[in-house]
């Protein structure tokens, strides 16, 4: 009698050699990339059509490569479903505490001086907060596997989530003291014309056109990114609960466990990448050395809008952001 065989093969090919079931985070993210390295160009149009030849020159084309990609895991091993689940959370959270504050009067307890200070520092941060998000995106879109792409594209959401409660936050301080501050006028003036800052507006236009991948990623997650988180979330949150806005400072910190999340990945894909290819330690290095010093020197400047609600205490935000990079790179 005709026995059946067990049959040998693989439980999920994409996988490469393993006989082990595939996790729903490999599931749903293995391999999606199939335009990476493909010959004779990524995408079914002419080869010399401009968006093949962007990503050659800038995916394919970057220093900072591996032979295989896909082995990287964000150490979350978030699927969109999961992410979503997980900020929901976290919305939740940060709507009970504003229905808390906003029924106490969330400015009663406010320093003189906070409002003006809060008005100039505070409300222009959509800014450079939304650049951030963009070169997020714009590392997810370049990225060689789908395994990053998850990873930069929710950490953008994460910069979206930011802006959105700054924003609120913004209308609130603008109901209680001045309607100017929740004109896009005053938000733009001040990013676009006071001394403070344009260190950052400058170095945040030049991120724009960071156009290599890999210098995009380190450039943001290594240099730029840690350095405004560590001013932003930290700092500037402990400035806001010393004068009494205790709303901003609960925001603030609370984002601060989406920067843990955004340090967790980019260090786990540097040694990912640099244990299989120790040369490319040189190559994040250059990369870093030109930025991280520059994203410290860019948000120090902001020191001076912020010592009208000090105290006559220093506000360190550069060497904040010099603290949380050198964090990252010793990972």
């Amino acid at each position: 009698m005709a026995t059946a065989q067990r049959s040998s093969g693989r439980t999920w090919s994409l996988l490469g050699e393993t006989r082990r079931r595939p996790s729903p985070y490999e599931v749903v993210t293995a391999r999606f990339h199939y335009h990476f390295r493909r010959e004779p160009a990524p995408f079914e149009l002419d080869p010399g059509a401009p968006l093949n030849r962007w990503y050659l020159k800038y995916r394919e084309g970057s220093p900072f490569q591996v032979d295989d990609w896909e082995g990287f895991r964000d150490p979350d091993r978030l699927t969109y479903r999961d992410y979503v689940g997980r900020q929901h959370e976290r919305e939740v959270y940060l709507d009970g505490v504003i229905d808390r504050l906003e029924a106490e009067a969330p400015f009663a307890g406010v320093t003189s001086v906070w409002p003006r200070v809060a008005g100039e520092l505070l409300v222009p941060l959509r800014f450079p907060l939304h650049v951030l998000q963009m070169v997020g995106l714009y590392v997810g879109q370049m990225a060689p596997s789908s395994f990053i792409t998850n990873a930069a594209h929710f950490q953008a959401a994460d910069e979206m989530r930011r802006i959105q409660r700054l924003a609120y936050w913004t209308k609130l301080l603008a109901d209680a003291f001045d309607p100017l501050y929740a004109t896009t006028a005053h938000a733009r003036t001040a990013w676009e014309d006071r001394e403070e800052f344009q260190p950052l507006r400058q170095l945040l236009e030049e991120l724009l056109v960071a156009y290599d991948w890999g210098e995009a990623f380190a450039a943001l997650n290594l240099a730029v990114k840690p350095a405004v988180d560590a001013a932003v979330n930290t700092e500037l949150a402990r400035l806001a609960g010393a004068n009494g806005d205790g709303l901003l400072a609960a925001l603030l910190t609370d984002f601060g466990r989406d920067t843990q999340r955004s340090a967790a990945w980019s260090t786990d894909l540097v040694a990912y990448a640099t244990g299989g290819s120790p040369e490319l330690r040189d190559v994040l290095a250059s990369w870093t050395e030109r930025w991280a010093p520059r994203a410290a020197d860019a948000v120090g400047p902001l020191e001076q809008l912020a010592a009208g609600a000090s105290g006559g205490q220093p506000v360190a935000l550069r060497e904040a952001a010099l603290a949380a990079q050198a964090r990252l790179a010793t990972a």
